[in-house]
């Protein structure tokens, strides 16, 4: 029996449905860290569930890792999907002397500015950086990039603490709002214009056994300075063509740049207006925004049975054959407070229902979220990309959401 630890210190049911396909494997003891015990059904996941007070401090984590080895013997993997993680993850490896990423190839993944420097050491194309520690480095980078800019911390994830700055008084705001100084940098970026898309792939033994592209609609950042937009994330069911051919060698020579032995990762790119790829940030992690889903709708196979196989085996089933365009639109509404109201739900029913593989509405009375996934989605997948388009065009003009 191979003891593999899953350390989840929110068990939502993003989290879960990847400690589930990792459960399932045969010959798996799937063991839990958590600061938050999971409940219902998903404890039934876990053999074993060791509980930390915070579930992202590493001498927590480790102690807590060290003591179900003595409890169950050797570790074969240690796992984990969260972003603020995956340093810790690296450091409990270590501790226990498994297999997978280092903390130091975590750390180049998750410090946005180091990320970028060793990508451009490799040649490949990023936005333009600055760590800002005083206000004179925020005035050299204006001086060389221009505004906007964005800003955000160094280690931070998606759209969480990030600005667009189109002002000097907004730049001091913001680094303000950062506690931005010698001790705490903000990360200053070039703000790129263009179509934003993602790249993901699973690494296995350093080699890049599969990769996928999507294209947002309109840029996250944009979603998150715009909180009534509902937005959508279309995967084109074409990626081996021209239209993508460079975006995939750029995706692929990042994952090796920056030392990647086994896992999934997750890049945003853009391409600029005048034709040419920049990279925005990639992470050692599976993608949120319901993409590693998305996919298995694209590919019809379960994504997250190949994220498991690849982090707990070292093996790749596939090739899958991408058999559909999909499309996710992300339902968000105007106002403030909880759900009072979701309409259009019929109309849009009677327009795309039939191509729907996936959807949750939001709920009456729940909280207003407060990230771009918003409230609810809907997922449709068709063999024709130009009919996923559409299809998503009409889920956001037609279903309305309303809080108070």
């Amino acid at each position: 029996m191979r003891n593999v630890i899953f350390t989840a210190p929110f068990p939502l049911e993003t989290t879960m449905r990847f400690a589930r396909a990792a459960a399932r494997l045969p010959d798996v003891r799937l063991l839990a860290i958590a600061q938050n015990p999971p409940t219902g059904e998903d404890r039934k996941v876990f053999d074993d569930v060791a509980l930390v007070e915070d579930g992202l401090d590493s001498d927590s984590l480790c102690r807590a890792a060290k003591a179900l080895e003595r409890r169950y013997g050797p570790i074969h993997r240690v796992l984990g999907i969260l972003e603020p993680l995956q340093i810790q993850l690296g450091e409990m490896r270590r501790a226990l002397g498994v297999s997978g990423t280092s903390p130091e190839t975590a750390d180049l993944f998750r410090d946005k500015a180091r990320m970028k420097e060793e990508l451009r050491r490799h040649g490949l194309p990023c936005a333009r950086h600055r760590l800002i520690r005083a206000w004179s480095d925020a005035e050299a980078f204006v001086a060389e990039v221009g505004l906007p800019l964005v800003l955000k911390p160094p280690a931070g994830m998606g759209c969480k603490a990030t600005w667009r700055i189109d002002s000097i008084d907004a730049l001091r705001a913001a680094l303000a709002a950062l506690h931005a100084g010698p001790d705490t940098p903000a990360l200053a970026e070039e703000f790129l214009r263009g179509h934003e898309h993602s790249f993901e792939t699973i690494t296995i033994g350093g080699d890049v056994r599969f990769s996928s592209c999507s294209r947002y609609y309109p840029t996250p950042l944009e979603v998150m300075e715009t909180p009534w937009i509902q937005w959508v994330i279309v995967l084109p069911r074409d990626i081996d063509g021209p239209d993508y051919a460079d975006a995939r060698a750029l995706g692929v020579r990042a994952v090796e740049a920056l030392g990647l032995e086994t896992g999934f990762t997750h890049m945003e790119w853009f391409r600029r207006d005048d034709g040419s790829l920049a990279i925005g940030e990639i992470a050692a992690r599976p993608p949120g925004a319901h993409i590693v889903l998305a996919n298995s709708y694209a590919y019809d196979t379960d994504m997250y049975k190949a994220w498991a196989r690849a982090t707990v085996d070292d093996a790749f089933d596939g090739p899958f054959e991408r058999k559909y365009a999909v499309g996710v639109a992300y339902l968000r509404g105007v106002g403030h407070g909880r759900v009072v109201r979701v309409s259009g739900v019929e109309l849009a029913n009677e327009r795309v229902g039939r191509l729907v593989v996936d959807s949750r509405l939001p709920a009456r009375g729940a909280p207003r979220a407060d990230t771009y996934e918003g409230d609810g989605y809907v997922i449709v997948r068709d063999p024709d990309t130009e009919v996923v388009k559409a299809a998503m065009k009409h889920v956001i003009e037609t279903i309305r959401v309303e809080y108070g």
